[in-house]
């Protein structure tokens, strides 16, 4: 075990929130996974939701292993020629998209041959990510050109964003809004951060006027939900999503200040999506006030650690990738935690690292790796500098003992003959 942490390079305080949080997630996932194991086999055994879960945090975490010894560098060339084949696979999905335990066809695409549901949109946001960090670090010697920026930036920002809107809003929303983050940290100009803003929400009003214009494409098919969602949230109006807020509200009310215990709870049995959208509510019910505050806590500890390794970064494309790929991860998991308490409207976003689902989990793990190579890679520096400090130490007392040496030597040697003529003898004779 020793051996194995001692493999671990980067940043140990990022390592150690990221497995408490897997460790954790567990006991939520194995308790509230009873009401899929009824729908799937009428049993009520969970065993096999937790063996599930088991094998994607085990392949996560081999995902971080891996991709940190992966120099950080590498993504910064690596993302350009992936935002193609990006646009191709969210194309694939939006015509051919799959169900999957009744969610909307149009987000998830079935990997042929491996049998393995995979949603593009969360391993485009990743790339498109790194590829504005890529953008901003580029070193200029004069001002950003806005006309130059909308090819070379915003192009390709608008077309991956495009492929993604239809089918899932809130996915969009969070990319767009995460973005706008990372170029205003990256002194990208606020005048034109200005118009892309504009330019966004006329583009979304345009795109909802169609929508009304032909309301029976299949293209324009979740618009209605994002605007049920929104007029239910603003009033009073049961439906679905309704439904949903207020057995989660239930369980978070029922779960007081320690909670009903693990495994105990009850709305798990009613939550349509208790193992991954409405996860946290769970966790409250079982684990109370104590364990809903606990889990806030480990994300706001991560995201220190983020900002540490931010500032500690020794160029511009390292800090912009850990801000770029550390905060969206926080940030979703406020919004989940928003949503089980009513401060948001539905949106279908999973708690990082607890809930269930293998490709929230996996490109989370991506993340995490391209992260903690860019500490691994400022630890391996301090170690060098630390180690050509040490050389110049012993190099140092080296030429000093030389020079001591040296001085003994001049001191032992006189040029007056103290020692008797060695010839004295056969003169003598």
């Amino acid at each position: 075990m020793k051996q194995l942490i001692s493999r671990l390079k980067g940043d140990k305080g990022i390592w150690s929130f990221v497995a408490l949080l897997a460790l954790f997630s567990f006991m939520p996932v194995f308790s509230a996974s009873s009401n899929l194991a009824y729908l799937g086999h009428g049993t009520g055994n969970t065993l096999g939701y937790l063996l599930k879960h088991l094998a994607h945090i085990g392949c996560g975490f081999a995902i971080i292993y891996y991709v940190h010894k992966i120099p950080y560098h590498y993504f910064r060339s690596i993302s350009k020629w992936l935002l193609p084949v990006v646009w191709i696979v969210l194309a694939i999905t939006m015509i051919k998209g799959t169900v999957i335990g009744g969610a909307n066809a149009s987000r998830w695409i079935q990997i042929p041959f491996v049998g393995i549901s995979f949603q593009p949109s969360a391993f485009a946001a990743l790339v498109l990510f790194v590829f504005v960090a890529r953008y901003l670090s580029k070193t200029r010697t004069e001002p950003i050109d806005f006309a130059a920026s909308l090819k070379e930036l915003w192009l390709p920002v608008f077309i991956t964003l495009i492929f993604i809107l239809p089918s899932n809003f809130s996915t969009t929303a969070l990319i767009f809004s995460m973005i706008l983050m990372l170029v205003f940290i990256g002194k990208y100009p606020m005048k034109y951060i200005g118009i892309i803003v504009g330019s966004g929400i006329v583009f979304l009003t345009f795109f909802v006027l169609v929508s009304k214009a032909f309301p029976d494409a299949k293209f324009f098919s979740r618009v209605r939900t994002w605007e049920s969602r929104i007029e239910n949230f603003s009033t009073d109006k049961p439906d679905e999503d309704d439904y949903q807020i207020e057995k989660a509200k239930i369980a978070i009310a029922s779960g007081k200040i320690y909670g009903l215990g693990p495994g105990k709870s009850v709305q798990k049995n009613f939550l349509p999506q208790s193992s991954s959208d409405f996860i946290y509510a769970i966790i409250v019910e079982e684990y109370g006030l104590v364990g809903g505050l606990g889990v806030l806590c480990l994300y706001l500890l991560l995201l220190f650690r983020f900002v540490v390794a931010s500032h500690k970064a020794n160029t511009i494309f390292g800090k912009l990738v850990v801000i770029g790929l550390g905060f969206p991860m926080i940030f979703q998991a406020m919004i989940n935690m928003a949503v089980a308490v009513e401060l948001l409207p539905v949106t279908g976003q999973t708690l990082p690292l607890i809930s269930s689902g293998g490709t929230s989990i996996w490109m989370t793990c991506i993340s995490l790796g391209i992260i903690i190579g860019v500490t691994k890679k400022e630890e391996e520096i301090e170690l060098e500098q630390k180690e050509a400090a040490k050389r110049e130490e012993a190099l140092q007392r080296l030429i000093d003992a030389e020079l001591a040496s040296e001085e003994k030597e001049k001191e032992s040697y006189s040029i007056e003959d103290k020692v008797a003529n060695p010839m004295n003898a056969v003169l003598n004779k």
